[in-house]
């Protein structure tokens, strides 16, 4: 339930409304700088189109990818996939095997990842097919979508390196 539907006097909701629109406006202005700054640089423009190719994967996500990472593209999976932080970590001390968790990286990048994550277990036919693979195993659906938020910075990654925008092999 929002603030505007429980607010009963007119001068709250009036200044809640005020307030809303504010900060949309400065969202908007952000977003425009950030585009505004990629465009500015034609290796961030063109690097940009890469992450974007990717059945999923936004603006947002393809921005905090090469903002929040320059050095993508010059990592290998397991050095992409930990320093974004989805990188499953074992517990087990002697013979006592606890279960995998994710831990560390940068937040700020595993979080762009989870909206594009449910975007391409939906809509990209690769991803889609390994979704539900993990799930006929018997995975769990968050250990399954971690492990597409893990494919799809991988795959990112790889393609940034490969300099080459990502192809479905199903067409």
């Amino acid at each position: 339930m929002s603030r505007q539907e429980t607010q009963t006097l007119p001068i709250t909701r009036r200044q809640s409304k005020t307030r809303l629109a504010h900060i949309n406006k400065k969202i908007a202005e952000i977003g425009a700088e950030i585009g505004r700054l990629i465009q500015a640089d034609d290796m961030m423009a063109h690097s940009m189109k890469i992450p974007r190719s990717i059945p999923g994967i936004g603006a947002i996500c393809a921005a905090t990818i090469l903002i929040e990472m320059p050095e993508i593209g010059g990592m290998d999976r397991k050095q992409v996939a930990s320093l974004t932080g989805v990188a499953p970590m074992t517990r087990q001390s002697g013979q006592w095997r606890g279960e995998s968790f994710i831990q560390g990286g940068q937040k700020v990048v595993r979080d762009a990842h989870h909206m594009p994550a449910l975007v391409a277990m939906r809509f990209n036919p690769d991803l889609k097919a390994k979704y539900q693979a993990m799930i006929k195993a018997g995975k769990p659906p968050k250990v399954a979508l971690t492990a597409l938020m893990r494919k799809l910075i991988e795959l990112a990654n790889a393609l940034i390196k490969a300099n080459r925008l990502w192809v479905n092999k199903y067409a």
